[in-house]
């Protein structure tokens, strides 16, 4: 019997000797030391040689991107962001330009602060309170998203945006410090799993969250379904007020400051750090510099690294700007939304599956000439469709009856701009599941931490640039299509780079 099986009938044993001796007391005592080993801690150390968390602990820490996510489904991509452009501006391709400029911003902030950031949490000091203080940031801007009326002006307008600016913002720091988190609370074994525990969960909490909108706000008095409430709930006005475009916000903060409570209470978090705040930003920031520097040794790693930059922005501008998008053309509503919302979820997780089998089957650099490259070419087919039109040159009379009878995507474009955003899903999550292990199969291993810090900050430093160049696009063009091309700009660029890049690994110099 191995080490790990004695522990597990250390702890199975108990419980059914007192289940079979039918003595309660005993029964009471083996169920308390059972719910016992989930408080407990491995007497094995964390990646980074620290106590490891007790299993509560350990899921608590995945729990909290379960919390965390929704936002980003609500806000920036399926929902609000929507309302912002078709209602709040009033005009769509202006709405376009003003939320490529605020995403921009966001993105500029995050990179001149994140290196700062990695270096405080490098440090070694305590993660909880940052991520308690980006928790409360982010719920705040969230629940006040509320007051964003329909066709707001001036500085309405501008307050509107830096609420979404400023949520944006902290949503991307609190990941700094919780990731940073992850290898203090798991041993080594547990990091990848844990990992991906927490991105299944985020998936999870999506389509939840987003079919409760559906059912509970968007639905009610729309169709008549007995499954649906007669009217949304807690009299939410899902009519000319848009309070349930509104209500992502808030719904969404709500949400987070629930669920991310688990990580408060049963996380363990790393002792106060010796280092001063600015000493260890400094530090950091030269890290940063040194690294970067050493990516004359390591040419082949800086070219992928280039490549990335491009095709990641690329692929954070399709996100930013799909909902957008097929809301305007198609003229959807938040019921449409929600449940292109809830569809592309799915597919997100089939994507990630099919990432990893391109890559065992291919190999990494084709497997994301496939998922990048297949990225831009239903990208650009998908501009392709409009409700008089399908892939432009074939034309659809708005007047002719219905595919089936529902109130919704029951015309023959709306049918098949799903198919290709569903297939679009499928590709991109693969093309960031691809990314990441390309790395892992051409950095050097002994600095494979090292270059993994480059690649997150090569991720989130320059995340500005796709999405603002895709608003200045549509701004100077006063097509929503035109500025989407910026885009397929920044998926190309990054697919002509990988030709330079070698599928193998580097030795450390």
């Amino acid at each position: 019997m191995t080490s790990a099986n004695r522990e597990l009938a250390d702890e199975t044993i108990p419980a059914s000797v007192g289940e079979l001796s039918g003595d309660p007391a005993a029964t009471a005592a083996a169920q308390g030391a059972g719910w016992a080993s989930w408080l407990r801690e491995p007497h094995e150390l964390s990646a980074t040689g620290h106590r490891a968390a007790s299993p509560i602990g350990q899921i608590s820490w995945a729990v909290f991107e379960w919390a965390r996510n929704p936002y980003v489904l609500l806000v920036t991509i399926y929902l609000f962001s929507p309302y912002f452009t078709r209602t709040v501006v009033g005009d769509p391709v202006r709405g376009q330009a003003l939320w490529g400029l605020i995403a921009a911003c966001g993105g500029l902030m995050v990179g001149a602060l994140a290196p700062f950031l990695g270096a405080i949490a490098d440090a070694g000091g305590r993660r909880k309170p940052w991520i308690g203080f980006y928790v409360v940031l982010l719920a705040g801007a969230s629940l006040l998203m509320w007051f964003a009326k329909p066709h707001s002006t001036g500085m309405a307008l501008f307050f509107v945006g830096a609420l979404v600016a400023f949520a944006n913002t902290s949503f991307e720091f609190s990941a700094v410090f919780h990731n940073s988190l992850l290898p203090t609370v798991a041993q080594p074994r547990n990091v990848a799993g844990l990992s991906g525990l927490a991105l299944a969960l985020t998936n999870a909490a999506g389509v939840l969250l987003i079919t409760f909108m559906l059912v509970a706000f968007s639905l009610p008095g729309k169709v008549d379904w007995s499954f649906i409430p007669a009217h949304p709930l807690f009299g939410i006005d899902n009519t000319t007020l848009h309070e349930d475009e509104r209500l992502a916000g808030p719904a969404s903060a709500i949400w987070l400051l629930l669920f991310s409570l688990p990580l408060f209470l049963f996380t363990p978090d790393r002792p106060k750090g010796k280092v001063r705040l600015l000493a260890a930003a400094i530090a950091g920031v030269k890290s940063v510099v040194r690294t970067v520097r050493s990516l004359k040794h390591y040419r082949n790693v800086g070219a992928y690294l280039l490549a990335r930059l491009f095709f990641n922005d690329g692929m954070t501008a399709v996100l930013t700007f799909g909902g957008i998008y097929a809301s305007s053309v198609f003229n959807w509503g938040p019921i449409q939304l929600l449940i292109y919302g809830i569809e592309l979820s799915i597919f997100a997780v089939i994507g990630g599956f099919f990432g990893g089998w391109l890559d065992n089957r291919l190999g990494s650099k084709r497997a994301i000439f496939i998922s990048i490259g297949g990225t831009t070419i239903a990208g650009l087919v998908a501009l392709t469709m409009a409700p008089d039109r399908i892939l432009w040159f074939i034309p659809w009379d708005v007047h002719a009856s219905k595919v089936w009878s529902l109130p919704f995507f029951n015309t023959w474009p709306e049918i098949i701009f799903l198919m290709i955003v569903n297939f679009t899903a499928v590709l991109i999550t693969a093309g960031y599941a691809n990314s990441r292990t390309m790395l892992a199969r051409i950095a050097p291993v002994e600095k494979m931490t090292e270059f993994f810090g480059l690649y997150s900050l090569s991720g989130t430093s320059t995340t500005f640039l796709a999405t603002g160049f895709v608003g200045w696009l549509t701004a100077v063009s006063h097509s929503q299509r035109i500025g989407l091309l910026g885009e397929t700009l920044f998926l190309s660029i990054g697919l002509v780079l990988m030709f330079f890049v070698r599928e193998e690994r580097a030795t450390s110099v």
